[in-house]
Formats: C-alpha cells, structure tokens, sequence
C-alpha cells in the first residue's frame, strides 16, 4: 500500500462523478452539428480544471474546435515540464441500434463503465486529475513535483488538421522536457505494457479514365484499354509474393526492428489463433515474411487498398467497358520514413503502371502524419516505467500502436521526446457501438500518474541545463 493508492481508492467516486458528467456532452467533432458540443465539452474541462486548483487555465481557439490548455508550475524554478495530452473530441456512434445503452449516458455495468468516450479519451483524460489529487496529498505539496501543463485538443477524431500549426503558434509557451500522451491502453489488463511509438500514416486515391464515355464490350471490349482492368493490375502489383510492399525505393529508409524490441514483442504471451478468432475476426494471417504479427501491425510499412470502384456495381448486369476506375489506399509509415518521399514514391509507381491511352489523376488526402518512436534508453521512458510497476505491481514490458495520431507533431514540433500513459484495454471497443472503460483500470492509471511527477522530477530539466 501507498499513500497515493490510498488516496485514489478513496476518492474514487469524484473520478466516477467527473465522468457521468462529461461523458454526457456529446463532442463529436466530426459533425458540424454538434460543433457547439465539442466547445461546451472544452468548457467543461476547462472548469474542472480551475475547480482543481489549477493557477492557470485558457481555451484556445482554432480555426476548427477548442483546445484547453492549464498550467500548473512547480515551486522549484528549475523543475522539468511536463505536458500532457489528449482529446476531448469523441467519435460517432452510429449505429446508435447496436447500443446496448444510450451512447451519451453513462451506464455502469459491473467494474466497466460504457458510453461514448469513456476509454478514447475522457476516461483516460479524467483519470489525471485524480491522480494529480494523491500526488498533492501524499507529498504534503501546495505544487506538483514539475511544472505541469496540458494541452487537450478538439480534433483528434477528425484527424487534427489544425493541430501542428497550433504546435507551431504556442511553442514557447508549452515548452516541454517530455510529453504524457495519454490516449493508448495495454496489452492486456494481466499484462501492462507502455507503448514506444505509434506508426505515420499518408492516404490517396487513384483515378484512372479511359474513354470518354461507357462503352458496349460486345463492340469495343478487347479493343480499347479498360480503366478497371488497369487499376486493378496496378493494386495487384502493390506486393511481391512475399508479401512486401513493391513500390522501387518503399524500404530505403525504414528503421530496422531492433533485438531489443523483437524480443520485448515476443514475450508478451500473444495467442495469434485467439487474436485472430476474437479480434481481427479473420480466418488467416498474411504479411511480410520474416516477421510475426505484432512486428507487422507495430513496427513495418504497409500498403493497403481501402476501396476500389468503378463501372457498374448494380443488380443484374450492364455489359461495359467503363470510363473511369478508382482506388483508395493508405501506407502505414515507420520511422525513418517522410510522407514526402513517400509521394514521389507512389507517383512513380502509378506512372509506371499506367497504360497508353489511360489518364491517371493522383490525390493525397493530406501531407500525411509522421511515425513517432521512443528509444528504450530514454530517461523519461524508464521514469514513466517506474511509476507504472509501483501502480500495477508487476513488470511493464513494451508494445507500439498499429495506428497514427499527431503524437509525431508533437515530438517534432515541440522538440521533445513522448512517453505513453494509458491503461485502455484491447476490447473497449473505441471507435464502435458500447465503448467501455474498465474503472479499476483508470484507478490504476490515476495511481501511476501520482508516482510518475515524482520520477520525472528527479531527472531534471534538460532545458534549464541548457
């Protein structure tokens, strides 16, 4: 026992209560229509804030929705800077039929807690107040250990297309020795893991047009080229029999898995029969060779094809050589790779694999999100792992995310390196219809994040060394 744990367990119930009520606002950002939602949702946070003690509280606005910022400085000037952050955004619930309760109202069934945003990310947002409480209270401090600041944006689920640029804006005032993301989850609720990195991401569409209009294929089929048969000998082409990613140049500058890290993979107690029944639902698993399946959704490119259409699609059938053809498709990025290279890439590889008479039109959806990484040796990686195993009692190993987020912004933007506090498990079901968060698992985090201001004092400030 601590007096931190102490402390979390009996108060839980301002945690408990601090959720019925935010998890009731419906901040979903991609919705124009709840937009007026997703700022009393920053509202809401930007009180409990205050209500908490914080000396310094503001919402930001951006050209889309609001961000929150708080800040609370240490006694000691030359203390680190913490920053923490997360999302106050939620995503849609539709199907809203396939909701066992109403997604806006918190239902409590068991140890778990389900409405929409309650694992991704308010529960885990929450959690940080109470444990901010046991650090004051355990310490006997009027201040955290370091100078604490938060920065929870509004567009994290629509993608944070405004989210580098505020970055970029508000630099000198989040200055930061080490970011807290705390928007992830663990391997398993037996098995704590902290993530090391979450992979880039870049998406486009690929359109292909052949005549001008829809032809009869009884009368030209064979004798004018087809789009959709070209697009999909392009697809096609994406991987090698071996399952890499075939585009000349895709791997030139991929990171390598290092031994340290495919040996951390491998002892997490991963059933891939399981994984594949109870998760993916899939009946095989594929990939580059040379590599398990927790290497391949953690730590390798991929290529996929999201969607690809044309011609018609209706009842019965339209015998046609069609007009134009389109293909959607996503790369998953690890370090040391750039969105930029990455579309001089794909530009080269559409070029190559467009026939005569074909005209193809290449969009990038954006300039993509950078992978990001956390070496194992990194000071703050060993202080966050610390804390972790006095809150869970037992061995914190390493796990990255499959998917992107803006992580990478903020270790690029803002110079400094990212460690990941989450305690989400695998089936909270974010995203989908009853999303859940276990409590015991947020009482969890809050202890973990009671110790670890604690642990990163004792590093000091790399800023104020300099």
């Amino acid at each position: 026992m601590s007096a931190e744990r102490d402390f979390v367990r009996a108060h839980r119930d301002l945690l408990h209560a601090d959720l019925d009520a935010w998890l009731r606002i419906p901040s979903i950002s991609a919705d124009p229509a709840r937009k007026a939602d997703v700022r009393r949702s920053a509202e809401w946070l930007a009180d409990a804030f205050r209500r908490d003690g914080f000396p310094t509280v503001e919402v930001w606005e951006t050209p889309g929705a609001l961000a929150v910022f708080a800040e609370w400085p240490a006694a000691e000037p030359d203390a680190p800077v913490a920053l923490v952050y997360g999302h106050h955004d939620v995503q849609p619930v539709d199907p809203v039929e396939l909701w066992e309760s109403p997604p806006f109202e918190p239902t409590v069934r068991g140890e778990a807690l389900f409405a929409r945003g309650a694992a991704d990310d308010k529960g885990q947002l929450l959690f940080h107040l109470l444990g901010l409480r046991a650090h004051l209270a355990a310490t006997g401090r009027d201040t955290p250990a370091v100078t604490l600041r938060f920065l929870i944006e509004g567009e994290e689920e629509s993608g944070s297309p405004h989210f580098a640029a505020l970055l970029a804006e508000r630099r000198e005032r989040l200055a930061p020795d080490v970011v807290v993301v705390t928007d992830t989850g663990v391997f398993a609720r037996d098995v704590p893991t902290t993530c090391i990195g979450m992979r880039g991401l870049v998406g486009c569409q690929i359109d292909f047009h052949g005549p001008e209009v829809d032809l009869h294929s009884g009368s030209f089929g064979g004798a004018v080229p087809n789009p959709l048969t070209a697009l999909a000998r392009l697809v096609g082409a994406l991987h090698d029999a071996e399952g890499r990613v075939a585009i000349p140049g895709f791997y030139d500058t991929v990171r390598p898995v290092t031994d340290a890290e495919r040996a951390s993979y491998a002892s997490l107690p991963f059933d891939e029969q399981s994984w594949l029944r109870e998760t993916a639902k899939s009946r095989a698993a594929t990939g580059e060779a040379g590599y398990t399946t927790l290497e391949r959704i953690w730590a390798r490119p991929t290529a996929e094809v999201n969607g690809l259409w044309g011609g018609y699609t209706g009842p019965g059938g339209k015998t046609i050589v069609p007009t134009e053809a389109h293909a959607k498709l996503s790369f998953r990025l690890v370090p040391d790779q750039t969105g930029a290279v990455l579309r001089q890439l794909v530009e080269r590889f559409v070029a190559a694999h467009t026939p005569p008479g074909i005209i193809a039109t290449l969009h990038f959806e954006s300039d993509g999100v950078a992978p990001c990484h956390t070496p194992l040796d990194a000071p703050e990686l060993s202080a966050l792992v610390r804390a972790m195993e006095r809150a869970f009692g037992t061995e914190i190993r390493y796990s990255k995310e499959g998917g992107s987020g803006p992580e990478a912004d903020l270790a690029e933007v803002l110079g400094a390196p990212l460690v990941f506090l989450g305690v989400g498990l695998p089936d909270d079901r974010i995203h989908a219809p009853n999303e859940r968060v276990v409590l015991p698992m947020l009482e969890l985090g809050a202890e973990a994040a009671a110790y670890l201001w604690g642990e990163l004092a004792s590093l000091g400030s790399h800023r104020a060394a300099t």
